[in-house]
């Protein structure tokens, strides 16, 4: 084979791509289409210009095939059930009389239809809208979203491969519909669902498709025996098919174990897997199949959720072994890329020596064509490329940006002891209720209030030098006294302070601690229009000085009712971060863990006697596999213990879960030794407060009454209703009143009168009990 011809033969493609563009449009134009301020025409005029582009930039970079269907306005899992017509009753008038806008009612409800249950993408802080499917539910394809793509792809001269979540994943992630009979499975449908599958493949096979991918990562899950004959039966049938494209199994995030050789042995022409550390024993259960002689396998060596360089030589080495394993071999992100930013260069706020050992969306595009190049060539046509790799390399290695010994050695002298409070929960209990004297079903919100237009306005104006540090504090101060006085009026019992100062729950305290480097234009979409700046985590962690003590204290002279200060924990820190890779996650996590602990000491020192530690990735970041649960948890549940442990027994820790799925780590939470637990429950109709029950959870709790991520007002009945459904769980005298989630992202209309709502909720069911709980 010439060089030339090698060349060709290796492909470099990714799986997915950032969706938001360079400056967010796509969020800018979903809002306002939402807002009326911008026309459906227009919205879909930004969305195809957005694919162009991003088409352009993979193709510029070299990518030889460039995925389609991965673009979304919501989310890919919601497109997904909309191909397969597994449209909500409640929410197919919507549908029918506009598509656009019933799509975005499941998203994100309606004040007469409550939206699709959120919960996260495996381990990852995307959020995906997970399917209702019942006994009843009939399938019926709409491929013309993926047909559509596929021809704008094709029509600009691209190699395209369209990528579909497979329909075992879907299956895996559905949850019974309301109105399903307990013990509903929704894989039961798969009967239904294939001819479905195989009506989108003929149609896409018909637009033009040589291959189509079909995502199946539930299957790097611990997956029962009848569950991988599902798989196989699946892909035996698919496989079947006269007329079809080419097919591509793709599975990411973890080792393929159980389900590889099912999927090996299955009549498709690919499969895609994750090389990666996260996945390295994939190589090696690779080879004791066999291999995959005759097939295609695409090769995720580029890590597709972290922002650290690759490191080539150790890539190619793995890619040189995968040769002699499949029929042909080309070179991918691990992942889907829309789990990272989209281009390091914009930050130019960063050291430039240290924007080097940064690969973003566009950098981990190059890195992709230049291993394909060195696959296929061999390694004296990237010379120059392995010999910077190297170097970057070896410069983060040695940086002192690294290590701090002071940090190290007091991490080192951590004791047993450090981690547990001075006395029991029952104990602390009884000195809690007497310092904080709160009534039965005491209400709360979870941290942050609306960031209005006028806060943004200022923090802008204070970046841009417009104002002063003393006009933007002004500013914070009014916000402030403006959330104390209205929980005042409207009768909260613990408020908070609003957190007006905060652009973000993880970035503000990244920007506060040694260690954290910030970025500036590093978006990531974590759900629908909401995209986070997720900071890096590039060195070892200390706390120069108090990050919140001045504006909680602030807060708490303006009202004689308890203030809460408000924390973000170590593993949400870490998951929330882009993570060093350079040594164990739980070294890091204690790191954190002192650095906040001096700072529930310092809150608790200047009068604060409520503390809350937000810990909403702690399910998220559990190993896919059981076989890592234990260890994660000892060291997740330790480094919260560790920030929490050094206070007072009359000092009332809360901590704060959401949007995920809590009953496998029910006792975790037992663990934690929190006071009080506040947990997302609304769209779950209260699941997480029987599986609490069932545990025998013997601390405080708040199942959320009110879903804040839709835009619905609950009314005072609805949210008494989800109260009472609580109280069948959990006993008053345990129970509080709480949203689901921080209002950072809602209008102050509808918070004003939600809350208004959720206070008379509580005090029309605390007059339905007495003051026992009985």
């Amino acid at each position: 084979m010439t060089t030339e011809s090698a060349a060709a033969a290796v492909r470099a493609t990714v799986y997915g791509y950032p969706r938001q563009g360079q400056n967010r449009e796509l969020k800018k134009a979903v809002e306002g289409y939402w807002k009326g301020r911008v026309s459906a025409e227009a919205l879909r005029d930004t969305a195809r210009d957005l694919r162009r582009t991003h088409w352009a930039q993979l193709a510029e970079a070299g990518i030889t095939e460039v995925p389609t269907g991965d673009f979304s306005y919501y989310d890919h899992v919601l497109d997904t059930t909309v191909m397969v017509g597994a449209i909500p009753a409640r929410h197919r008038t919507a549908v029918a009389a506009d598509p656009l806008d019933g799509y975005f009612a499941m998203a994100r409800g309606t004040q007469d239809a409550a939206p699709l249950e959120m919960t996260k993408w495996f381990d990852t802080n995307y959020h995906f809208l997970v399917p209702e499917l019942g006994p009843d539910t009939v399938f019926t394809a709409d491929s013309a979203q993926q047909v559509a793509e596929l021809k704008e792809a094709l029509a600009l001269g691209h190699t395209a491969r369209p990528v579909l979540v497979g329909p075992v994943t879907y299956l895996l992630l559905a949850k019974p519909a309301p109105a399903a009979a307990a013990g509903f499975e929704p894989l039961t449908l798969l009967d239904r669902l294939l001819p479905v599958y195989a009506e989108v493949l003929a149609d896409l096979r018909a637009a033009g498709a040589e291959w189509v991918q079909l995502d199946e990562p539930a299957l790097v899950q611990d997956r029962t025996p009848a569950e991988l004959n599902v798989a196989a039966r699946t892909y035996r049938e698919l496989g079947a098919l006269t007329e079809r494209p080419k097919l591509l199994v793709a599975s990411y995030f973890d080792r393929l174990g159980e389900a590889l050789p099912v999927l090996a042995k299955a009549p498709v022409e690919g499969l895609a897997l994750d090389f990666t550390d996260a996945a390295a024993a994939n190589l090696r259960d690779l080879a004791a199949v066999g291999g995959i002689p005759g097939k295609r396998l695409v090769a995720g060596v580029v890590n597709g959720r972290n922002v650290w360089i690759n490191d080539y030589e150790k890539a190619l080495a793995t890619l040189g072994t995968l040769l002699g394993l499949a029929g042909r071999v080309d070179v991918a992100a691990s992942c889907s890329l829309l789990h990272v930013p989209l281009d390091a260069t914009a930050e130019r706020d960063i050291d430039p020596q240290i924007r080097r050992w940064l690969a973003f969306a566009r950098q981990k595009t190059t890195e992709i064509t230049t291993l394909a190049r060195g696959l296929a060539q061999g390694t004296d046509a990237i010379t120059a490329e392995l010999a910077a790799n190297r170097a970057d390399l070896a410069s983060r290695a040695t940086s002192p940006i690294t290590r701090d010994p002071a940090v190290r050695a007091r991490a080192a002298a951590i004791t047993e002891a450090d981690g547990r409070r001075s006395r029991p929960y029952p104990a602390r209990a009884a000195a809690q209720r007497a310092h904080l004297g709160l009534p039965l079903l005491p209400t709360t919100t979870i941290g942050s209030f609306p960031q209005t237009d006028e806060l943004r306005v200022a923090r802008a104006d204070l970046r841009a030098g417009r104002i002063g540090t003393a006009g933007y504090e002004e500013r914070i101060k009014t916000e402030i006294r403006e959330v104390i006085a209205f929980q005042e009026k409207t009768g909260v019992d613990v408020l908070v302070h609003g957190e007006p100062e905060r652009n973000d729950m993880v970035q503000y305290f990244a920007e506060r601690l040694t260690g954290y480097l910030a970025t500036r234009h590093g978006w990531v979409q974590s759900y629908g229009t909401r995209y986070v700046r997720p900071p890096v985590l590039a060195g070892d962690i200390s706390r120069p000085e108090p990050m919140t003590v001045r504006w909680t204290t602030y807060a708490q002279a303006q009202t004689a009712k308890p203030v809460k200060g408000m924390l973000t924990g170590p593993v949400t820190m870490l998951a929330w971060s882009f993570v060093r890779d350079d040594q164990p996650l739980g070294e890091t996590a204690r790191q954190v863990g002192l650095a906040l602990r001096d700072e529930v000491n310092d809150l608790e020192a200047a009068g604060t006697s409520v503390i809350q530690v937000d810990e909403p990735a702690l399910r998220e970041t559990l190993p896919l596999r059981a076989g890592g649960h234990a260890d994660y948890l000892a060291w997740a549940t330790g480094s919260f213990r560790l920030t929490t442990s050094g206070v007072r027994p009359e000092t009332q820790i809360h901590t704060h879960m959401c949007y995920a799925e809590f009953g496998d780590i029910v006792r975790a939470i037992d663990d934690l030794d929190a006071d009080v637990i506040s947990l997302e429950a609304a769209r779950s109709h209260m699941q997480v407060a029987t599986e609490l029950a069932e545990h025998g959870y013997p601390r405080e709790a708040g199942p959320g009454v009110w879903d804040i991520h839709s835009p619905r007002i609950p009314s005072t009945q609805e949210a008494a209703a989800l109260l009472r459904k609580g109280l069948e769980a959990i006993p008053a005298e345990r129970l509080w009143v709480n949203p689901d989630c921080g209002l950072k992202t809602r209008g102050w209309a509808e918070t004003r009168a939600s809350l208004e709502h959720l206070v008379a909720a509580a005090h029309l069911v605390r007059g339905e009990v007495t003051p026992d709980g009985v």
